[in-house]
């Protein structure tokens, strides 16, 4: 990677970007996004899969998202294949923000069943933000083949992912209600009250859910 003339502001600021100082990384990743130029991608992104804090991989993220994404969005599927989650979990999470659909394509099965729940859950909000029309049924249904998973969090995750999906989502919701599984039923029931009531509340719906699963078919409402 060319970098600027030594001295410049931007080179001192891509040092910066490995400072202990948390405070620091945060000032070098808003003056990097605050000029963007491509040949500082390779380091944001690179920056991005071993950042400890949150709040400068948001920044770092904004950063990604001023440059053009001609030049984030390749790189950042590239990462997709990374062994660290947070490098793919911080990967999908830029590209869920760049918006660019041409990154479609890279979020496959394996990412949206990924075994970290945080990769899954970076890969569902992604998903539904670059599922290409007619394609939400697909993606539906690869979503529902994931309900039941993980804990409160992860669940009001992968529901909220279903919800955005509109329509497409209650044939899938209406197999998964049925699943032998009284976790995937559970979170199922759930997520289609939510359809139906968004106001309800998700920890509203789970414990109906329950109530539900708990009384059999003769608890389930048409």
């Amino acid at each position: 990677m060319t970098m600027p003339t030594e001295g410049t502001s931007t080179t001192r600021a891509l040092r910066e970007l490995e400072n202990g100082d948390s405070s620091l990384r945060l000032r070098a990743a808003l003056a990097i996004g605050t000029a963007p130029d491509p040949r500082f991608v390779d380091k944001l992104v690179e920056r991005c899969a071993t950042e400890p804090e949150f709040h400068v991989r948001e920044m770092l993220t904004w950063a990604l998202t001023r440059h053009s994404s001609s030049a984030t969005v390749p790189r950042l599927v590239d990462e997709l294949r990374a062994q660290g989650p947070r490098a793919r979990s911080q990967a999908l999470h830029t590209l869920s923000k760049i918006g660019d659909r041409r990154a479609w394509p890279a979020i496959t099965r394996a990412l949206l069943a990924d075994p970290d729940d945080e990769v899954a859950r970076s890969a569902w909000r992604a998903a539904v933000v670059l599922v290409p029309e007619g394609e939400e049924p697909g993606l539906a249904g690869a979503l529902a083949a994931q309900l039941g998973r993980g804990e409160r969090e992860t669940r009001l995750s992968l529901s909220r992912a279903l919800l955005a999906l509109g329509e497409a989502v209650v044939p899938a919701l209406r197999a998964a209600m049925t699943d032998p599984d009284p976790r995937v039923r559970q979170h199922a029931i759930a997520t289609e009250r939510l359809w139906r009531d968004p106001d309800a509340g998700f920890g509203f719906a789970i414990e109906e859910a329950k109530r539900v699963v708990a009384l059999g078919p003769t608890g389930q409402e048409g």
